[in-house]
């Protein structure tokens, strides 16, 4: 009865560990790939002193997740921003990073209800992303579709490397 209980034990204690080592992978993986991809919503003290009040407990803090494809021609960013409309969205380019900003709103339904889960965020926000190359900001092109951002960027000319003999 005894070995029979030691040997539940260590077993218990292998799955255990091996429960804490992949949570461990899962966190950081997400902090080390979505690092950049936390963003802060603010509020205006305003909002939530009067019939939005419900927006005190929401979250401040979110995932706008991106991604940055570098093909031949062009430079495409993509960023989730679910529950958004594309006239909330800006972008703006300043040398090699863009800049998205916008505002993300709170729409409540019913008043007479109760939250029990609230992971997302609400409120006005910014998101930096580092581009690779420098773009053509004047041919960018910019579109919505499914909750998904799409920014292509033509790269500048100039782009390739050349060797500048010293004289």
């Amino acid at each position: 009865m005894l070995d029979s209980l030691r040997q539940a034990g260590k077993n218990i204690g292998r799955e255990i560990s091996r429960t804490w080592e992949n949570l461990s992978e899962g966190w950081r993986e997400l902090l080390s790939r979505s690092n950049n991809a936390l963003t802060h919503f603010a509020r205006n003290k305003d909002e939530e002193q009067t019939e939005n009040r419900a927006l005190a407990a929401f979250p401040r803090w979110s995932l706008l997740a991106g991604e940055v494809e570098e093909t031949e021609k062009e430079i495409v960013v993509r960023v989730e921003v679910p529950g958004m409309e594309k006239e909330d969205c800006r972008i703006t380019i300043e040398g090699n990073m863009l800049y998205l900003s916008g505002e993300k709103r709170y729409e409540r339904e019913t008043h007479d209800s109760t939250y029990h889960v609230m992971e997302r965020a609400y409120g006005a926000f910014q998101r930096s992303i580092p581009l690779p190359r420098n773009v053509d900001i004047d041919k960018a092109d910019a579109s919505y579709k499914n909750g998904v951002l799409t920014v292509r960027l033509p790269k500048a000319g100039g782009e390739n490397a050349k060797s500048i003999p010293v004289s």
